[in-house]
């Protein structure tokens, strides 16, 4: 890792950047899809040393590394390259009829300058989609991944040092100091996923200058449970959701709210499951481990509450904790205090759905909302009644992995959105244009007025 790169080599790094996309190189449509060609074909030559790294940085197994990172991002890429064209293209608009002989379009402009500041959970995923939105933009990049990850870290420096120029898009490794060094720049777009706290110290760094940002964070998201549902498909689910990537996705599953009617026999599938999925966890090659012992130390203090149900063993030489389920646990228990990111289930139960949405309502709004029922009154109740970044009824985290569905947090867990579509939208300014005519001039809309004021109201209706 470069940790060695000083506050004065990253302004001369920006500056740079600038220069080149003042150039206007990147505006061209053929050059951002040649870019993204080079991307995947950076991606499609070093898939075995990118899982390797993610083995490495968090235990992924070859299938979930690619199913949940590399995957992810070369579906983005493909659509993308198809759909820029289309994307890029003015769109022309409605012209109000005041204004005679005009035509209004939407541009949608380069940002220009964009860092990119990634997690560690996915630290390829969530460094590497929102770089595929910024290229599509026809933006300069400058990435910042996580130090936590520093296997996966070095290889994305050293796979992008090689792949492009860095004064179009470039790598800037460390911790702390660097990504502080970064934030006293100048940036067009600030794009960051990781936790709340560090969220508002980008924020803040990005107020000085002015700069809109994206922030991609968390918070605990709720999963309540009907009585009126398939439990086989629900425990499923819910252990899929919840224990991929050993609990350490920002939309897992935080905790369940049970209808009291299925709690028992819901919890005694759940435990079922976690055999099937994972027969022995801390030998199954398809779970994997915490990121590193600061966390690893954070998660097994909270084990002290409720009834453990399953799980609850852990190996600190290993960074492993069990999958993890824990009944009995008090809505003022410190499990229920902030955002658990790891294998750790506590379980909640109601009699009343309102008694749950009120919970809900109650905390602050999260980045996703789960709920499973067959009775479309009650699903439309937690719609209605519940605010969060996205909904996912009777299933867990697939709304997140469409492209046709924008991703995003509302209030602490985030602002801004991305994902198909909606990336190319993140990374573009959209340009409002209207092209006017010399055949026709309206007199009455300059001085001096000799209109009456009733005219004056009917012709703003026109607009």
């Amino acid at each position: 890792m470069n940790e060695s790169i000083s506050f004065d080599s990253i302004k001369k790094l920006v500056e740079k950047q600038k220069m080149y996309f003042n150039s206007g190189t990147c505006k061209s449509i053929k050059f951002r899809i040649e870019q993204l060609k080079k991307l995947q074909k950076m991606i499609n030559s070093n898939e075995k040393n990118l899982l390797a790294a993610l083995k490495s940085d968090l235990g992924k197994s070859e299938a979930e590394g690619y199913l949940t990172e590399i995957g992810f991002v070369a579906t983005e890429i493909n659509y993308m390259m198809r759909k820029l064209p289309e994307f890029s293209r003015p769109a022309k608009v409605r012209t109000s009829l005041a204004y005679l002989g005009a035509r209004s379009y939407i541009y949608s402009d380069p940002l220009g300058m964009v860092l990119i500041i990634g997690p560690w959970n996915y630290p390829f995923h969530l460094l590497m989609a929102p770089l595929v939105g910024s290229i599509a933009g026809g933006n300069c990049s400058i990435l910042k991944p996580s130090e936590y990850a520093p296997n996966t870290s070095e290889l994305i420096h050293n796979l992008v040092k090689d792949t492009f120029n860095e004064e179009y898009i470039a790598v800037v490794e460390g911790g702390i100091p660097q990504s502080t060094a970064l934030l006293h720049n100048r940036f067009d777009h600030i794009f960051f996923t990781g936790s709340p706290s560090v969220g508002k110290i980008v924020m803040e760094s990005a107020a000085q200058n002015l700069t809109p940002v994206t922030l991609e964070l968390g918070g605990k998201s709720p999963c309540i449970i009907d009585k009126d549902i398939n439990i086989e498909y629900t425990a499923r689910r819910i252990i899929f959701g919840k224990f991929l990537n050993a609990g350490q996705t920002c939309v897992a599953p935080d905790y369940l709210f049970v209808h009291h009617d299925i709690k028992d026999k819901l919890l005694e599938r759940l435990t079922q499951v976690i055999r099937e999925f994972y027969s022995t966890p801390r030998e199954s090659l398809d779970y994997a481990r915490i990121i590193n012992k600061q966390h690893f130390r954070r998660l097994t203090n909270l084990l002290q509450e409720g009834n453990i149900v399953c799980g609850g063993d852990y190996e600190e030489e290993n960074l492993y904790i069990a999958p993890t389920i824990i009944d009995d646990i008090s809505p003022d228990a410190r499990l229920m205090q902030e955002e658990i990111f790891g294998p750790i289930l506590p379980v909640m139960e109601y009699e009343n759905l309102q008694q749950a949405i009120n919970f809900v309502n109650s905390k602050p709004k999260p980045l996703a909302l789960y709920f499973f029922s067959r009775d479309k009154r009650l699903q439309n109740s937690i719609l209605d009644g519940t605010s969060s970044g996205g909904v996912c009824l009777n299933d867990t985290l697939s709304h997140i992995t469409t492209k046709y569905l924008p991703f995003g947090g509302i209030g602490q867990s985030g602002t801004g959105n991305y994902h198909g579509r909606a990336s190319f939208d993140r990374f573009v300014h959209k340009k409002s244009v209207l092209k006017q005519s010399f055949i026709y001039d309206l007199h009455a809309k300059y001085p001096p007025y000799k209109i009456p004021l009733s005219l004056i109201k009917r012709m703003l209706k026109l607009l």
